[in-house]
């Protein structure tokens, strides 16, 4: 089974340990070409999204890159129309809000940053699981989760929900879509510590990789 990683070689190394300790074959490209070969997409974490795409002047986004934005845009939308399931994880759940025409909160306000903003490592924080959710499956009621960005979803983009919400602020902190194979997750699974946690951050990836079987 191979998963199209959409992003750089050089950024996205744990992506790729992530999948490989799983059994399966990741695949980093940004080429339309070899994500049709694959079986699913994960979006990944990175920088801030160029705020034009989601039709806003600069507002406190920054370590913009705006070519890789376009590639990984457009390899979403090569996603949805191959009904190919997608996974996004931090940067990669605000693709799949802005893709399908929402908005984020550029720069969260100190009182909420401090809480979720990476600082000489992750942060972790509790969150809050909707019931009949697909995060619920896996972690019930609530889970700690690990955080590393200064931006969140502000207006959800069209047919997507929110599944899961920091209690303290309203920061959505996963998402799905009513209708396509389409999840993400604010933190970082493939890196969450579990001894900090005592959540597994591979059973997000095992729920994904069930969504290519169907």
């Amino acid at each position: 089974m191979k998963i199209a990683i959409a992003g750089k070689t050089e950024q996205t190394g744990n992506y790729v340990k992530y999948l490989e300790s799983m059994g399966v074959i990741p695949v980093v490209t940004l080429l339309p070409s070899q994500i049709t070969t694959c079986q699913g997409l994960l979006l990944p974490g990175g920088g801030d999204i160029t705020p034009a795409f989601y039709g806003e002047q600069n507002h406190g986004s920054h370590s913009i890159d705006t070519e890789l934005d376009i590639l990984q845009l457009q390899a979403f939308d090569l996603a949805m129309d191959n009904i190919m399931p997608v996974l996004g994880i931090c940067k990669g759940l605000q693709i799949i809000n802005v893709g399908l025409g929402g908005t984020l909160i550029q720069d969260l306000e100190s009182s909420i940053s401090d809480r979720h903003r990476y600082d000489k490592g992750d942060k972790y924080h509790d969150s809050v699981i909707h019931t009949d959710s697909w995060l619920y499956r896996l972690y019930g009621h609530g889970a700690i989760v690990n955080s590393a960005h200064h931006q969140a979803i502000d207006r959800l983009g069209k047919g997507l929900f929110a599944v899961s919400r920091c209690p303290l602020d309203d920061c959505i902190e996963a998402i799905a879509h009513q209708s396509l194979p389409i999840i993400g997750v604010q933190w970082h699974p493939e890196r969450i510590d579990f001894a900090k946690s005592g959540t597994d951050g591979r059973k997000v990836l095992e729920y994904f990789l069930q969504m290519l079987s169907y």
